[in-house]
């Protein structure tokens, strides 16, 4: 399995986390699979790195606003997304 599938798998719990209510829990596994996921986008192409850049504002804008389903969306769908992306190159 590569990394990016395996933080598919870490952007799917996160997402639970925050889905549940645990967003203690939830902010803590983001940081966590952010900083071992940045290498990943930081070999990818030039818009998928831009997308990434987009994403990640517009979920730490959630974060601040609270706005946890949101947030849960944005890592389930978008990130999962973009990591495949990374993943099909």
């Amino acid at each position: 399995m590569s990394q990016a599938i395996a933080f598919v798998f870490g952007a799917e719990q996160c997402a639970s986390l925050f889905r549940l209510g645990r967003d203690v829990e939830g902010a803590v596994a983001m940081v966590e699979l952010f900083g071992q996921c940045m290498s990943t986008f930081d070999g990818a192409q030039a818009p998928v790195r831009q997308q990434w850049a987009q994403t990640l504002m517009t979920m730490l804008d959630c974060q601040e606003r609270q706005d946890w389903l949101s947030l849960a969306d944005y890592l389930e769908y978008e990130v999962v997304a973009l990591l495949k992306r990374v993943e099909e190159r």
